[in-house]
């Protein structure tokens, strides 16, 4: 049980490649939920590489209270053909460019939040963190 997905990052060249790091959630793995994450992370001018993969696995963690929920691996060791969402690839700018394992008969993409509702909802959990950011303010 659970709305399972995993959040895979292409490189540089826009290839998909499954020895890449990923984040699995195993809530919240609906599409309308991965473009909020995704979304917050652009509001919040997230970098990317490493460092984006990390503070977008922070965003998503600070969602979830507790210890479970979210995990962090390598593509070939994740739950991608997971009967649920699949696999949601993403650009460096974070926009959604490819999914994979969601072609099951029944599928149907999740729709249920509006985003600037559920994007409220993620900074409401991460600007304790992300507004308080030293390095913006030396920036502006």
């Amino acid at each position: 049980m659970g709305n399972r997905a995993v959040i895979a990052f292409v490189d540089d060249n826009g290839v998909q490649d499954e020895n890449s790091v990923g984040i699995y959630l195993h809530w919240n793995g609906g599409r309308d939920s991965v473009e909020g994450f995704l979304q917050a992370a652009k509001d919040y001018g997230l970098r990317s590489g490493s460092y984006g993969v990390a503070r977008l696995t922070q965003i998503i963690g600070n969602c979830f209270p507790g210890t479970l929920s979210v995990g962090v691996d390598m593509m070939n060791k994740l739950d991608c053909d997971n009967y649920d969402n699949g696999v949601y690839w993403v650009d460096k700018e974070f926009n959604i460019v490819g999914r994979e394992y969601n072609t099951r008969a029944d599928f149907k993409e999740q729709q249920q939040y509006k985003l600037a509702d559920f994007v409220k909802g993620v900074k409401e959990d991460n600007d304790f963190v992300f507004d308080k950011d030293p390095y913006k303010k030396l920036a502006s």
